[in-house]
């Protein structure tokens, strides 16, 4: 069972501390869940992109990411309230229904129009750049970012530089440009959660995505998208991935993540995701990965070694 620490007060606007919101001190057992909770988001994750590349065979983009996130907050939901767990306060509910918009909405649904036309190694690539924003954002509300944290950010963009030399991207600059507001997207809901009062435990993350779900169909609606009838098999297969993996135990774990480590560890499943993607992409959808890949993926994980060595010394 996943708990989440409540937002310290002076992390909320207006509650009078200028000070940064930093995690509160790990106890003994979110240190054993901490190893769980990354492991979640760094090769769960890592092979949505996969997973999201053979929904799209049958299911349109916004189709997609409001149906995986309409199922997946309401199981979650419903098992929640199975358990007794009680309803989120009226500003709670607002809270996370911007988190589900940027996340879910802009963040999810602009990298599935994206993948329709970029590998989807190629797309997870992108992503990388997701920590930069997130730390710049976090330093311009006042987070004290260390050194190493900065070398290690520094690392990953070294990283995305090289890789972006690959052909797969440099052809798609409308597919890199929805990739590129889906990450802003991403990072300012990042920044923004640990600041938000946010319901307790993992009825956030249940509210976040049933929002994101209910956003996302009717923008489905407008751009004319519609439900298949006849969806092929692995098409549904993917879905039902996305949502029992992909989002109710994955993105669950990222929100504690949020709520517990620091930014730069919290969002490093961008650096790791690319390895694991552009490796199941190869395999399964025989997507190239060409040595400017390989090497961008190196310089990129040495970056998350730094980042996570940063947070250990603290």
């Amino acid at each position: 069972m996943i708990s989440y620490a409540a937002v310290p007060t002076a992390a909320l606007p207006g509650t009078g501390s200028p000070a940064a919101y930093l995690p509160p001190p790990m106890p003994s057992t979110s240190r054993l869940l901490l190893p769980f909770c990354l492991a979640a988001t760094w090769l769960v994750w890592g092979s949505t992109y996969l997973a999201i590349k053979y929904a799209l065979l049958s299911f349109p983009p916004y189709v997609l990411s409001g149906t995986r996130y309409l199922f997946a907050g309401g199981l979650l939901l419903a098992w929640l309230k199975w358990r007794g767990t009680p309803w989120p306060t009226l500003r709670q509910l607002g809270n996370t229904s911007l988190i589900g918009l940027l996340m879910l909405t802009l963040g999810n649904g602009l990298t599935c129009v994206a993948e329709l036309t970029l590998p989807s190694g190629a797309t997870a690539l992108i992503v990388a750049g997701t920590p930069l924003l997130t730390v710049g954002l976090s330093q311009l509300l006042g987070s004290r970012i260390r050194g190493l944290e900065w070398c290690g950010i520094a690392l990953g963009l070294v990283g995305m530089v090289v890789m972006h030399n690959d052909a797969s991207l440099a052809g798609d600059p409308k597919g890199v440009a929805l990739m590129g507001a889906a990450c802003l997207a991403w990072a300012v809901a990042s920044v923004l959660m640990p600041r938000l009062d946010l319901p307790a435990g993992p009825m956030s993350a249940a509210m976040q995505m049933l929002a994101g779900g209910l956003i996302s169909l009717p923008v489905a609606l407008i751009a004319g998208e519609r439900f298949p009838a006849s969806p092929r098999l692995e098409a549904v297969a993917a879905l039902a991935y996305l949502v029992v993996f992909g989002s109710i135990i994955a993105y669950s774990a990222f929100v504690w993540l949020l709520r517990h480590a620091r930014p730069a560890l919290a969002t490093s499943s961008s650096y790791v995701n690319p390895l694991v993607a552009l490796s199941l992409g190869w395999l399964f959808a025989d997507e190239q990965v060409s040595p400017s890949l390989l090497l961008g993926m190196v310089i990129i994980l040495a970056g998350v070694g730094l980042i996570g060595w940063a947070t250990a010394r603290k």
